[in-house]
């Protein structure tokens, strides 16, 4: 079905209003869905509206709460999602923080108690948008386990970086410390489809194409070693320092099963004007992007969804009839 993006956005918001979810939050939690869905990350999209609809209605997340913030450090802003969804939380952030930073140069948000942290892009960009580098991290429940393990300790523990490129759009680094975000795991399972090899192991350390099996075992890190290194590095930064819940302790974002997922996220500001004196960096990132972009061959990091994004403004979104279906449903 091809709906345009207002529609789409107020499809989701009747749906999670009905399933004990405030407007407010509902409102944010819609912006975030459409917008992953029009970037063409369906995993993070509408497909997720049957299980934050499930989880709100069950109280494993509760879709009523405001989340609260405060400021223990001049440079630091600590977030309580209050066991709600991630995007109130993180709107929070995008709001306060820039200040922060230019007043300091730097600064960090803490979140957590929260949940599915989404399209971590979206979110870096709209500091770049604002003139500030950001970093995100962020971690998720246990799907990776340590290389040459078999119990699942790290979450697929995404990691996401933008920069504001003068001219033109920001760059964006978004990915998963797996191979593949767990979400087009879950995806292919509700589509009943088989996954690429080299994406999972089964719960024996097999590798595996059945999407069921790789939900009940492992994902694989990319990078391997490396890769699961650095979601252990994510894993102590958004969780260690926040207060969260490492990714082994929290419970599913998939189902309405058990407790909250008590997750956590870290962002950290950075104020280009700050790190230079007399010196202007980023007009050195646009000559570098520049340099990078003259290849006719390469594309820069992040252009495939902000033009994705574009398109699907003016034309609107392919949503899949069963996804529709589902929702109407709930």
């Amino acid at each position: 079905m091809l709906l345009s993006l207002s529609d789409a956005r107020q499809l989701v918001i009747d749906t999670l209003v009905r399933n004990n979810v405030s407007a407010p939050n509902a409102a944010s939690v819609a912006t975030a869905l459409v917008a992953a869905e029009a970037a063409g990350q369906g995993g993070h999209g509408l497909r997720r509206v049957e299980a934050y609809s499930k989880q709100a209605r069950a109280g494993k997340t509760d879709g009523q709460v405001t989340p609260t913030f405060s400021r223990p450090a001049p440079g630091v802003l600590a977030v309580d999602a209050a066991f709600g969804f991630a995007y109130p939380a993180l709107d929070i952030a995008v709001a306060e923080l820039p200040d922060i930073a230019r007043s300091q140069g730097i600064a960090l948000a803490s979140i957590r108690r929260s949940h599915h942290a989404g399209v971590m892009g979206l979110t870096v960009e709209r500091f770049a948008q604002q003139g500030l580098v950001a970093i995100m991290v962020a971690n998720a429940p246990a799907a990776m386990a340590p290389w040459g393990g078999l119990r699942p300790m790290y979450g697929t523990n995404p990691l996401a970086f933008a920069t504001p490129v003068p001219g033109s759009d920001p760059i964006v680094v978004d990915l998963a410390l797996s191979k593949v975000a767990r979400g087009k795991i879950m995806a292919a399972k509700q589509k009943g489809s088989d996954i690429p090899e080299g994406w999972a192991f089964d719960r024996d350390g097999n590798p595996t194409t059945d999407a069921n099996a790789a939900l009940a075992g492992t994902m694989v890190p990319a990078g391997d070693a490396k890769g699961a290194a650095l979601a252990l590095m994510v894993e102590i930064l958004s969780a260690g320092l926040t207060g969260a819940l490492f990714s082994h302790e929290a419970s599913s974002l998939f189902d309405d099963k058990g407790a909250p997922p008590a997750l956590g996220h870290m962002i950290i500001a950075i104020d280009p004007k700050a790190t230079a004196p007399g010196f202007n960096p980023l007009e050195r990132i646009a000559y570098l992007a520049g340099e990078i972009a003259s290849d006719p061959a390469v594309r820069l990091p992040g252009r495939r969804g902000q033009g994705a994004r574009a398109t699907a403004a003016e034309t609107g979104i392919e949503v899949e009839d069963d996804v529709i279906a589902l929702i109407k449903t709930l």
